[in-house]
């Protein structure tokens, strides 16, 4: 997950944006999700001046939304579908390190290149903002800001979960711990949390958690043989024996 936040230096040193009249009201507010997204604290008014730098991207699985080094030049935020974030390593290895759902924002940066890649797991819906007009909206609407700083709070507690995730626990207790990560963020958004949506593939799921896809789909299989899930079509899994589950998460 992108930890960079803004250049606030950079951003209060910007000419403020300049206001435009809007004849109704933004088609952003009709957004399922705008509750989600860093549109959160704008009203209308507000919203329709944001709508005015906003593109729409559509994407297929497996299409590739930026790749690291390419010019930082536009953020965006998911509407729809499932994204994964990763790093290419040195060895040519790849380290998967998150998984973007309907409200995530992607693409800060505090450089002018991006610092990771961003593909589409699944069918992906996003708005897309130039970077430099969004700084210069924030300077009108320091709640944008104050909105972007929140979620690179949020992201730098999924970074520290992550570690953990990688660093301290078994293959049986990190994906009990995936799945009720998956879980909880479907609930969040309004969404059935069992059975859970789980598009990835097991071994983008191996390079999120430091396993390789066999030991992945080994577990898998092992916790369905326990009746701790069932795995049903379409990628979707039933949570059979949630509190199980969370024992062996450690409390997840």
């Amino acid at each position: 997950m992108d930890l960079a936040v803004f250049d606030i230096n950079h951003v209060s040193s910007l000419a403020p944006a300049v206001s435009r009249e809007e004849a109704g009201p933004s088609p952003c507010s009709a957004c399922k999700i705008r509750n989600l997204t860093i549109c959160a604290p704008l009203n209308d008014a507000e919203q329709a001046q944001m709508a005015a730098i906003v593109s729409h991207v559509e994407l297929e699985g497996g299409a590739p939304l930026f790749d690291e080094g390419e010019p930082a030049d536009h953020v965006y935020n998911v509407t729809s579908g499932t994204l994964k974030v990763y790093k290419l390593l040195p060895d040519g290895r790849r380290q998967v390190t998150g998984f973007l759902l309907a409200g995530d924002f992607l693409g800060l940066a505090n450089e002018d290149d991006y610092a990771y890649s961003a593909e589409a797991v699944t069918h992906c819906s996003l708005c897309r903002f130039p970077r430099r007009k969004l700084e210069i909206l924030m300077q009108r609407f320091p709640k944008v800001e104050q909105r972007l700083l929140s979620i690179a709070s949020n992201e730098l507690a999924a970074a520290q979960e992550q570690m953990l995730l990688l660093g301290r626990k078994t293959a049986r207790e990190k994906i009990a711990s995936f799945l009720l990560l998956l879980a909880n963020r479907a609930r969040q958004r309004g969404m059935s949390d069992s059975p859970v949506s789980v598009p990835m593939s097991r071994t983008d799921i191996g390079d999120f958690l430091g396993l390789t896809t066999e030991t992945v789909s080994r577990t898998f299989t092992q916790l369905k043989q326990g009746n701790l899930i069932r795995l049903l079509p379409n990628g979707l899994v039933e949570l059979s024996a949630r509190e199980d589950l969370e024992d062996i998460a450690g409390g997840f």
